[in-house]
């Protein structure tokens, strides 16, 4: 795994949030319609995902 990537949780218009790479935050093909991160590994992202549903911000997948 590559130490230097980072990630970050986008929610799409369904109500669902996602863990992708930075490098796809600016793809013109994801609907965002909210953002947290940068985190410095997937596994923190997952973390604060699971934060973010019990929040009630996230839909569980």
């Amino acid at each position: 795994m590559n130490n230097a990537q980072t990630w970050h949780i986008i929610k799409c218009s369904a109500g669902k949030c996602e863990i992708i790479p930075s490098d796809q935050v600016g793809d013109d093909n994801l609907e965002i319609i909210e953002q947290w991160g940068p985190f410095s590994s997937q596994e923190e992202a997952i973390a604060r995902r699971v934060g973010l549903i019990r929040a009630g911000k996230c839909k569980p997948v």
